[in-house]
């Protein structure tokens, strides 16, 4: 049985670990090789997998995932792969697998059959970056109903009361958005990033934090999950396996993964 994004939360601060969350789009380069590099993540320490459904027009999202979810979409993926994908993974895995996706295509599969087939597949939950609390009532319904975890974003420009509403409705982790910018590697962190978890802390002591955007070394993931609980990492994790394929992939990975222990 997979393990829940909470449960991670718990056993690493028990055992003092860092927490490692990994990005992959899934369909990049094709279905089967998505599986491959998602379960190759979650055997060499990532603890939390954010699976990415492949979107024309996604906002957030630097060059490098850009380009890969484009390739998924060239190669023909369809929506309904997505949880044959996430199936896969956990069967082979007991990571918790979060869906990353924005909310347009989930209102066009539809909410309920969408968050029913994630729940069958053995999916977590959902990471929605542009779904915000005000327009959200169907999914934090559904998501309640079903156990699925729903984790929404707090960023830099986030009043305090409108982070205390989303550290509320957030099941699993809050994500906090480390700049305005968008997705990929960045040699300085924003200090931005403390202000969101701090925001954070202060509407709930209880709520998992997590930091995503422009996180692309070891020193990074030390330096993030030395304030918040978990550090997220995407483009440098699908540039190696665009670069290297598995192997330059797996490699990346143990590389961020062996700050945990320290």
């Amino acid at each position: 049985m997979n393990k829940t994004v909470q449960s991670i939360f718990t056993e690493n601060r028990l055992t003092k670990k860092k927490t490692l969350i990994g990005y992959f789009p899934a369909g990049f380069p094709t279905l089967k090789e998505s599986v491959e590099a998602a379960v190759a993540m979650c055997r060499e320490g990532v603890d939390i997998l954010e699976f990415g459904l492949p979107y024309s027009d996604p906002v957030m999202d630097g060059i490098v995932i850009q380009e890969a979810t484009q390739v998924a979409l060239n190669n023909g993926f369809k929506i309904n792969q997505l949880f044959e994908a996430v199936s896969q993974i956990t069967e082979q895995v007991d990571t918790p697998v979060l869906v990353m996706s924005y909310w347009n295509p989930i209102l066009q599969y539809g909410v309920r059959r969408f968050a029913s087939e994630l729940k069958v597949s053995g999916g977590a939950g959902l990471i929605t970056p542009d779904l915000i609390i005000d327009e959200a009532t169907e999914w934090l319904s559904i998501s309640d109903e079903l156990g699925l975890e729903r984790v929404f974003l707090a960023t830099p420009s986030s009043s305090q009361e409108r982070v205390n509403i989303i550290a509320e409705e957030s099941r699993g982790f809050v994500y906090a958005v480390s700049t305005m910018g968008i997705t990929g590697a960045r040699q300085d962190l924003d200090l931005a990033a403390k202000s969101v978890v701090s925001k954070v802390r202060s509407a709930s002591g209880s709520q998992n934090v997590a930091v995503g955007i422009g996180i692309s070394t070891a020193d990074q993931v030390q330096e993030v999950n030395s304030y918040a609980d978990a550090a997220i990492v995407g483009s440098v994790f699908v540039r190696a396996y665009a670069h290297g394929g598995l192997a330059e992939l797996s490699s990346k990975v143990r590389e961020l993964a062996e700050v945990r222990e320290s």
